[in-house]
């Protein structure tokens, strides 16, 4: 006696050994015997022998058709053996029975499963919409076969085009352009990128890199609708200054500028000077709204998109010889010991004298002129020089609660473009790379002046018990980043009490949102917590908070990217194949003179900090990837003395590395083959 039974879905036969009332004993043709429940056994047979039983019915089962079986199926629930009988006849045997098994369990679409080789058909309307649903699958699996085939032989087709930046970056795995790629990909045994570029999907390796950018944080586009910036309400005193900036002279959003009054009287003011938008409009108006959702200026080589639309920056800029609305923080210092004598906050209306641009000034201006060891030619020789030595005197304090000195170990890079004078670059721009050596006097005098404004302005605000977006580092261990909050906390890096971002309101949000609050402050005073936009717990300064942290990483990754494309082009466009650099760690180096942090063969077996000479064999605007190997080592291997500083902050920022993909040729979730598709629905 032989049975055909159930096994969680798939059809097995054997040998019955044993039987009872509720189970059995079946002895398969590979020898292993099953304990099968009495429920589960759908058909015992005497001949033919299990196997043939098996490939008989497979192959009568093929030749059901669904159609006309569904036609002859009772309306109640029936048996396989029944239809077996009404389909083949009246005699039907095993074979032709196990047939009918096979059909009907593998048709839900046709006939639904009811127990034990129990059946009933579908309605009729569901039949109809199951053979619609099939047919569809099999026209898709048949269209992602023939994109496939034009993607083999060199040809893109359009919907692929049009979803090239979803398929290879934020792909719907289930869609039918990703599986044409990963197909293709896998039919060609190339790699997708490889495969995209041959077709011509990818324009330019630089457009590719920006439209993937403008794809996953601007998809509707980078354009401003037409908003009238709206004019300040509030009558401003005019400030007794005459304020100057510093800025590079590519700089349109000229946010900051400083002041010094009472020079030689033993007590001199010293004033941080920062744009107003905020007097101008307030939280979920339209403006708020766009600066909101862009969140910050994004910053590249020959070109920015601006936070906020730029007759509303021009309208708020700080620009030479205007009067220009401002938040004023003034520090009035001893002048021989440099105390704080006391703060004011102002809102006022500042006279900007001059925009001093310091790629022009650094140098004219240098610390020999500031300290008077060399003759100061320039305007505002006085205010510079004050501003220098409070400078210094400000980051010695810092640097005594960090615990250690600041080092600015590399220099900053500028980056410019020929021939594309401000317009968007196209790829194809000559790039020319300089360096500015980080803590030059000007730097330093702004970049003190705005972290005294930032940390006095966020004890401020926590005195008076107004909310603030706060940056904080618990402490200067390796790993210990800084976080955003809204409660004033230490920032070990600054090595202040607390610091805010307050002093770039026209290309930061987070500023802005910080503005509002110390104009609330700076109106009300004590009971400012009452008139201020953003209450303690606010949920929108946490959600401010997360969208800003989200989108500031975003643009800060691009503009590294897109940094590293133009690094890459420099070494073609200079014919550069061999740089000094500094080992760093995993086999990566840092070149000395440019903004590049590469893998190199040979650089693995090096300490940390050695210096070293590589050899540059190739490289890939598209992918951003650089091969090269390590020719010799430059410094002395017997000791650390000439090696280069590499400290824990070079290691976790090396800058851009090649480009990853999010699509997936060989794991399984590219989900079954067109042909496999194609065959499972026939």
């Amino acid at each position: 006696m032989y049975a055909l039974f159930d096994d969680a879905g798939k059809f097995l036969a054997g040998r019955v050994m044993s039987e009872t009332d509720t189970s059995a004993q079946v002895e398969l043709d590979s020898g292993k015997r099953v304990k099968v429940k009495a429920a589960n056994l759908l058909l015992k047979f005497e001949k033919p022998a299990p196997a043939e039983l098996m490939a008989e019915g497979q192959r009568l089962a093929a030749e059901i058709d669904l159609d006309l079986a569904w036609e002859f199926a009772p309306e109640e629930e029936f048996g396989f053996a029944d239809l077996a009988r009404d389909y083949f006849d009246a005699g039907a045997g095993p074979a032709q029975q196990a047939a009918a098994l096979f059909r009907l369990f593998e048709a839900p679409h046709y006939f639904r499963r009811a127990g034990k080789g129990q059946f009933k058909k579908a309605p009729e309307d569901i039949v109809k919409a199951a053979l619609l649903g099939i047919e569809r699958k099999k026209q898709l699996a048949a269209q992602i076969d023939a994109w496939a085939d034009e993607l083999i032989a060199g040809q893109c087709p359009p919907p692929v085009r049009e979803q090239l930046y979803k398929i290879l970056f934020k792909p719907d795995k289930n869609a039918s352009e990703y599986k044409a790629v990963v197909e293709a990909s896998r039919r060609a045994q190339r790699a997708p990128l490889d495969l995209l570029t041959t077709a011509g999907a990818i324009d330019s390796p630089y457009q590719f890199h920006w439209r993937r950018f403008l794809f996953e944080n601007f998809p509707k586009g980078t354009g401003f609708p037409a908003l009238q910036a709206p004019a300040i309400k509030d009558t401003l005193p005019l400030a007794p200054v005459q304020a100057f900036s510093i800025d590079d002279s590519a700089t349109t959003e000229i946010d900051d500028a400083l002041s010094v009054q009472g020079l030689g009287s033993g007590t001199v003011v010293f004033g941080v000077h920062i744009a107003a938008p905020g007097l101008a409009f307030a939280p979920d108006t339209p403006l708020d709204k766009l600066a909101r959702d862009r969140l910050s200026t994004v910053y590249m080589p020959g070109y920015k998109l601006t936070m906020l639309p730029d007759d509303v920056v021009q309208t708020y800029t700080l620009l030479e010889g205007r009067n220009c609305p401002a938040v004023s923080l003034y520090v009035t210092f001893d002048e021989a010991t440099l105390q704080v004598k006391a703060t004011e906050t102002k809102l006022e209306q500042v006279p900007i004298a001059a925009n001093l641009r310091h790629d022009t000034l650094d140098q004219v201006i240098t610390e020999a002129t500031l300290t008077g060891a060399a003759p100061a030619t320039y305007g505002f020789a006085a205010d510079l020089a004050f501003a220098f030595r409070l400078a210094n005197h400000l980051k010695a304090g810092r640097e005594v609660v960090r615990g250690k000195p600041e080092n600015f170990n590399r220099p900053d890079y500028n980056f410019r473009l020929d021939g594309n004078a401000g317009a968007e670059p196209q790829g194809h721009e000559t790039v020319a790379i300089s360096t500015r050596t980080r803590g030059s006097p000007l730097d330093l005098i702004v970049a003190e002046a705005m972290i005294l404004a930032n940390s006095t302005w966020g004890g401020w605000l926590n005195e008076l018990g107004v909310p603030g977006i706060y940056r904080s580092q618990a402490s200067m261990a390796p790993g210990v980043k800084v976080r955003m909050g809204t409660k004033a906390a230490p920032h070990a890096g600054m090595g202040v009490a607390q610091y805010t971002w307050a002093t770039s309101p026209l290309r930061r949000y987070v500023d802005l949102v910080n503005q509002w609050q110390i104009i609330a402050c700076a109106r009300h005073g004590r009971t400012a917590l009452l008139a201020a936009p953003f209450k303690p717990k606010d949920a929108a300064l946490f959600s401010i908070i997360s969208g800003f942290d989200e989108a500031y990483t975003a643009y800060n990754g691009f503009q590294n990217g897109i940094e590293r494309y133009w690094t890459l082009k420099y070494l073609a466009q200079n014919d550069l194949h061999e740089l000094d650099a500094a080992v760093m760690k995993d086999g990566l180096v840092r070149a000395d003179t440019l903004p590049l942090v590469f893998k190199a063969i040979g650089a693995e077996r090096l300490p940390r900090g050695a210096r070293v000479r590589v050899r540059v064999t190739g490289t890939d605007l598209l992918t951003l990837d650089v091969q090269a190997s390590v020719v010799s080592r430059l410094d002395d291997p017997g000791t650390t003395a000439d090696d280069a500083v590499v400290d824990e902050a070079d290691l976790e920022d090396v800058a851009a590395g090649p480009l990853t993909l999010a699509i997936d040729v060989q794991g399984d979730n590219a989900e079954e083959s067109p042909a496999a598709a194609s065959a499972s629905s026939a």
